[in-house]
Order: structure tokens, then sequence, then C-alpha cells
């Protein structure tokens, strides 16, 4: 297994020089730089900025520069926060997301799988019905929709939680932004968890199972649950990697200083290092999180080995 893993981090070095490269150039594309303002800089001072972040340099170079930094670890100084490098806004953005995309990512998981076996069990059944009528609905109704609904609803109205703010990550702070994140993915994980299931449990080791007189218990817990996981498990890869990495809109509506909202920041300003590096930052727990899950498989199915 861990020579499997090695070839894997291996193989995605390419898949990094291809991400950084296309995001490099994508980002000077765009129209617009860091430092033009609706009231244009003086030209020595223009002069003297560009050459501090080596933009005075033909692209090229600019670009090998950078992936020689970044090679390094070095993602370089931001544009338009002062005194602060890409890797402290990373450091100090991603415990907060962290937190409410992590919280998010295990609550969906633990009630989309619940919904989905109990749907599955009781197929074509009011249960399965009710169920898979509100999986529809998360996935029908985006987060950028149901999360004005619950501050509406639990913040305004019935004056329950707070409808803003961070408060240092406390519970009542964090509830709506989690609940707000967890929702699609409750849908989505009991969708996939229900089909899965009624699969498996029509399989012949199931059969096998049952006639050897195993209570039912027993064979949804021990048997049926970890063959019905697989594609949960090749979801959660990338959704725990884009619910973790922050939801640009939910951090924006409850003002949460995550890793999200810098994202967006540094796009809007053309804050190019920094853009940068939360890219290199989101494409890296997307693979390392990939890998996780394909590791996680042999334990899921014993058919799958990696030696």
């Amino acid at each position: 297994m861990l020579s499997y893993a090695l070839r894997r981090l291996l193989g995605a070095v390419p898949t990094m020089f291809i991400i950084v490269t296309v995001a490099f150039f994508m980002m000077r594309a765009a129209p617009g730089g860091p430092f033009d303002l609706e009231r244009a800089l003086p030209a020595a001072i223009e002069k003297n900025l560009l050459a501090a972040y080596n933009l005075d340099q033909p692209l090229w170079m600019q670009y090998l520069h950078y992936l020689g930094d970044a090679v390094q670890g070095n993602f370089g100084p931001s544009f338009k926060y002062q005194d602060f490098t890409v890797t402290e806004l990373i450091l100090i953005g991603f415990p907060a997301s962290l937190k409410v995309g992590g919280t998010a990512i295990v609550l969906a998981v633990l009630i989309g799988t619940f919904c989905g076996t109990m749907a599955a069990l009781r197929q074509n059944s009011w249960v399965d019905y009710t169920v898979m009528g509100f999986a529809m609905t998360g996935i029908a109704i985006p987060n950028f929709v149901m999360a004005p609904l619950l501050t509406l609803i639990l913040g305004v109205y019935l004056s329950l939680l707070p409808v803003a703010g961070w408060g240092g990550g406390s519970l009542e702070h964090i509830v709506l932004p989690v609940v707000a994140l967890a929702l699609p993915q409750i849908a989505y994980i009991s969708r996939l968890t229900r089909g899965s299931m009624i699969e498996v449990l029509n399989s012949n080791y199931i059969r096998t199972a049952r006639a050897k007189g195993l209570r039912e218990k027993v064979v949804v817990a021990r048997h049926a649950l970890r063959g019905a996981l697989l594609p949960v498990a090749s979801y959660l890869g990338p959704a725990t990697a884009a619910v973790v990495t922050g939801s640009v809109v939910i951090e924006s509506i409850f003002d949460i200083p995550g890793l999200g909202r810098y994202f967006v920041q540094g796009a809007l300003n053309r804050d190019y290092t920094l853009v940068m590096g939360v890219v290199i930052f989101y494409a890296t727990l997307i693979i390392v999180l990939n890998l996780i899950v394909d590791l996680i498989y042999s334990l899921l199915d014993p058919k799958v080995r990696y030696d």
C-alpha cells in the first residue's frame, strides 16, 4: 500500500505542474492588474511597485520565477494584504473553513448515510418517498438560497441564532453556516447510499448471509453497508475538498473569515500570488483526499488490493 501511495503522489506532480501553469497564465490574461486604481499612480511609484513584485519582467520570466519559488513552498507576498505572505493568509483562513466545512461534511455523512439506508430498506414506501423528496429538494435548492432562508427564519424571526459573525468559532455562530453547507451534501449522499444499498441488498453474498440465519441488522451493518459506501467514498473526495476549503457564498453571507473569502477578494483585486496560492492549496487537498479515498477502498471492499 505504501508503494502505491508513493506512485500516486509521484504521478500527481505532472498534474500539479499543469494546474499551476494554466492558473498562472489565466490570471495574467484577465484584464486589469493588482495596482490598477480609480486614481492612477504616479509613473515612478508604479514602476517601483512593479519592480518590487517582479511584474516588470517578461511573462515567461515571471512564470519561471514563480515556479521556482512555489517548488520551495514559497508563494510570495500578497499584493493587497500588506505585510502578509500568501502562506500566512492561508494559515489564517483555513482553520475557520476547516471547522465549518469539516463539521458540515461529517454531519452530511452521518445523516445522509442513515437516511439513504432507511430509504433502501423500505423501498417504495412512504419512508423512501419522503427521504427522496427531501433529497431532491436539497439538490434543487442551492445553498446561496437556503442560507438566507435559514438566516431569516432562525435568526431574524425566531431570534434563536446569530445571523452573522464568527464569534471565535463558537457553537451558536457556526450552526447556521454548517447546516447551510451540509444540506446539499446530505441530499447527494442520501441518493448515492440509497441506490448503492438497493443494489448491494440484491447481491448474492447478501442472500447467502441471510440464508445462514444472520439477523437483518448484522447483514446490513456488517455486510451491506460496507459495499454500499463505495460510491459515497468516491464522492467524498472532491466534495470534502470543496466544502472544507470554504464555500465562497456561505462565508460571505455569514461573514466567516475563511479561505473562500480570501480567494474571491484576491480574484477581484488581481492579487495574483494569493489566488495562485489558494489554487495550489486546493489542488493539493483534492489530490490527497482522493488518495485517501482510494486507500479506504481496500477497507470497504476485500477484493481491492494495492500490493
